[in-house]
Order: C-alpha cells, then sequence, then structure tokens
C-alpha cells in the first residue's frame, strides 16, 4: 500500500506540472497565432468545397444540400400544421 501511495504522489506531482505547462504553452502566441491561422485556412478550405459541391449539385440539375434543408423546413412545417387541425377536427367531432 505505502508504494501505492508513493507512486500517486508522484504521478498527481507530475500530472500538475504537465498541465502547468501544457497550459503555459497553449497560451503562448507562438502556439496561438499559427494555430488561428491555420483553423482560419481551413474554415476556407471547407467552404470554398462546399461551394464547388453546391455548384456541381446545382449543374446536374439537383437540390443543393442547402435547397434540401429548406426542403424539409417546410414539410416539418406543414407536418405540424396537419397535426394541430387533426387535433382540432377531433376535438370538434367530440363535441
Amino acid at each position: 500500500m505505502m508504494m501505492w501511495d508513493q507512486w500517486k504522489k508522484g504521478f498527481d506531482m507530475w500530472e500538475q506540472k504537465t498541465a502547468e505547462m501544457m497550459e503555459t504553452v497553449l497560451k503562448s502566441p507562438a502556439v496561438l497565432q499559427p494555430m488561428g491561422g491555420l483553423l482560419s485556412a481551413s474554415m476556407k478550405m471547407k467552404a470554398g468545397v462546399e461551394k464547388a459541391s453546391a455548384q456541381w449539385w446545382g449543374g446536374l440539375g439537383l437540390p443543393t444540400k442547402r435547397e434540401q434543408e429548406k426542403t424539409l423546413h417546410a414539410l416539418n412545417q406543414i407536418q405540424s400544421r396537419l397535426i394541430d387541425l387533426e387535433e382540432k377536427l377531433a376535438e370538434m367531432k367530440k363535441n
């Protein structure tokens, strides 16, 4: 049991020091600036891929993801209204 306690204390100390070092490194502008640039570049690339994909699908005469989402939203609204009307009709039949 004593050996375990010593190992646990050593591990806890190592974990604390590692966390402090990582926090310092990750707050450093030398790390944050390149990571921010990388994130920006990847987001621009993603937007470009999505735009090219939408143009390609549109060129084939097929709906784009955005158009499909708009259609699905409209269908969900219609379904909700239909359910409301069915409930009102059922209520009217009871009375």
